[in-house]
């Protein structure tokens, strides 16, 4: 057999730092898994669920900032990785994806786990490659080597994102018995060297005119990991020239001195006065469906996003320049350019005292109001330990929490806003724990939890892990929604009632512990000894009412902020 090429692939990626890898089992891809498991640079962990696998390794890469890999046999397991290469493209997460294949000459010809892998990610990953399936030749060594360096490195430019390599094999797939195969540690290795993004003198000059010309500038941050050092650099620009920063609770951003972060509250109830003449963007998406509603009916006259490479979304349809740098560099080198004394003030000032209605509102909203899971949000937020990390699911979690934001705590915040799906809500976040010592806590709702409970089929269930989770018996989220909750069908297809709870999903896992709760004080009493740390994980469940979740949430959104 000639297996050094497959072999290299591990010690590249060794030598790359992509020093993580999530194997799932099967044959067809044993030379793949043999080389990555026998080689001492790599730590692997195998998760028989490839949905649940590619999640994991999503959360992991979230964490570590590095390329984790993927390894999977042929056919459907191949497809199973499909929601969490999609997440990771969107959200800039860099994977690389190697999918085990049959052979050319057997495709279409109804041999069993055979499909078309080739592309078969599509559009959703930055590239896609076939390596050759004979190895005799020279020349096809040296493409394995060149494709793999360039598929990691691809993973890495800016944005990163996931890369997929198909892999096919002829049979055999294990060494003979006894047969020693080795990887080649002078293998060739191709470095990739970041770009210098600062902006020229005419640039600056250019960008300096239209500051001067505008009172009314608004920033708006997107998701993004926290950066203390993009956070300061913001944090002084806006000081300095008094400017308003829009912050959702996934941008990592709150902590400014200028942030707005209540603005789902109360967008759709103020005029077009707060409208930008200069909106200033950088980052991803955006969680809060008012912001864009507001900003797309007022539009700002220029919009300019900071994005040092890659295609840019025209999200608020306002988008008039494109600045190729990194935020960071822009807000520092703009922070030195003198930009003339103006009236910003009243424009930020505007901007604070709705915020600040906003914030008043939410802090007195659960006043003499029966519990809910909005009020369970918030006390979670307010427990929190310092210095550790948040996963948000999608649905009402996330949205309840951009509601009532975060002050004066130093989380970083995580979400699936790629696709925004609850597919791999809990896989990500327990991924994400596995590479980190810090407590990380998952808030989701019973339908995001229990699609995804194969999160817990493996052998790894870290002890820092926190799952809160809001169970309304069904998806709540539709009841809240004119549309589908004005229909006679809401209960059974829209919200798909069901009756479950994760207390026997707990029973099965000696590695997790389990909490129950009905009421404020329940929940209160838990929330004192849920966050310390132990040698276990754990689980706090909340059963609410979905009628008081939306008495609740609808009186809060009725309010008035004139």
């Amino acid at each position: 057999m000639m297996l050094e090429p497959i072999f290299n692939i591990a010690e590249i990626c060794a030598q790359k730092n992509v020093k993580n890898v999530i194997l799932s089992p099967g044959s067809r891809c044993a030379a793949l898994t043999l080389a990555f498991v026998r080689h001492p640079g790599i730590n692997t962990r195998t998760i028989s669920d490839e949905r649940s696998a590619a999640f994991i390794a999503l959360g992991m890469a979230q964490q570590t900032k590095q390329t984790v890999s993927l390894v999977c046999t042929s056919g459907s397991a191949a497809y199973n990785y499909a929601p969490a290469v999609a997440e990771a493209y969107f959200q800039q997460i860099p994977l690389l994806v190697l999918t085990a294949d049959r052979p050319p000459e057997w495709i279409d010809q109804l041999d069993g786990q055979t499909i078309r892998q080739e592309n078969i990610y599509g559009k959703h990953v930055k590239r896609s490659y076939t390596l050759p399936v004979d190895y005799s030749h020279m020349d096809a060594q040296w493409q394995v080597t060149r494709i793999i360096n360039e598929a990691i490195n691809i993973s890495q430019e800016f944005p990163p994102g996931p890369v997929h390599v198909n892999i096919p094999f002829r049979e055999p797939f294990y060494p003979d018995k006894g047969e020693h195969v080795s990887d080649d540690e002078n293998v060739k290795v191709i470095a990739l060297e970041k770009a210098n993004y600062s902006l020229e003198e005419t640039t600056k000059e250019k960008l300096k005119s239209t500051l001067d010309a505008n009172q009314k500038i608004l920033i708006v941050v997107g998701q993004q990991d926290f950066d203390a050092s993009l956070l300061n650099a913001v944090n002084d620009f806006s000081t300095k020239h008094d400017i308003p920063i829009i912050a959702d609770i996934i941008s990592n951003f709150q902590q400014s001195e200028n942030a707005i972060i209540h603005q789902d509250a109360f967008l759709a109830h103020v005029d077009n006065s707060l409208a930008p003449d200069l909106l200033i963007t950088f980052g991803k998406s955006v969680i809060s469906k008012q912001l864009k509603l507001y900003l797309r009916k007022s539009k700002a006259k220029q919009h300019w996003h900071i994005q040092e490479a890659g295609d840019v979304a025209d999200t608020f349809q306002s988008l008039t320049r494109i600045i190729r740098t990194t935020p960071e560099v822009f807000f520092t080198e703009m922070q030195n350019v003198d930009i003339k004394i103006s009236e910003r003030s009243y424009y930020l000032g505007q901007w604070k005292d709705v915020d600040g209605k906003a914030r008043s509102i939410a802090s007195q909203l659960f006043d003499n109001q029966e519990f809910s899971e909005f009020e369970s949000v918030k006390l979670a937020l307010k427990n929190l330990p310092e210095k550790s990390n948040l996963h948000l699911a999608n649905s009402m979690s996330v949205r309840y929490a951009n509601y009532i934001g975060i002050k004066g705590k130093a989380i970083n915040i995580y979400c699936n806003r790629g696709t925004s799906g609850i597919d791999g809500c809990t896989s990500t976040a327990l991924g994400f724990a596995l590479e980190t010592d810090e407590i990380t806590t998952l808030i989701t709702g019973d339908m995001a939890f229990f699609y995804d409970r194969n999160a817990f089929w493996n052998n790894y269930i870290p002890s820092n892990l926190r799952i809160i989770i809001l169970n309304n018996h069904g998806g709540g989220i539709f009841g809240l929604i004119d549309g589908p909750s004005q229909q006679p069908e809401l209960a059974e297809y829209f919200e798909t009632e069901q009756r479950l709870t994760a207390e026997n999903l707990a029973k099965n896992h000696d590695e997790i512990e389990y909490f129950k709760c009905k009421s404020r004080a329940s929940f209160q009493n838990h929330l004192k000894t849920f966050f310390k740390v132990e040698d276990k994980a754990k689980i706090l469940e909340i059963v609410t009412d979905k009628l008081i979740n939306k008495r609740i949430f609808t009186l809060f959104n009725t309010q008035s902020f004139k």
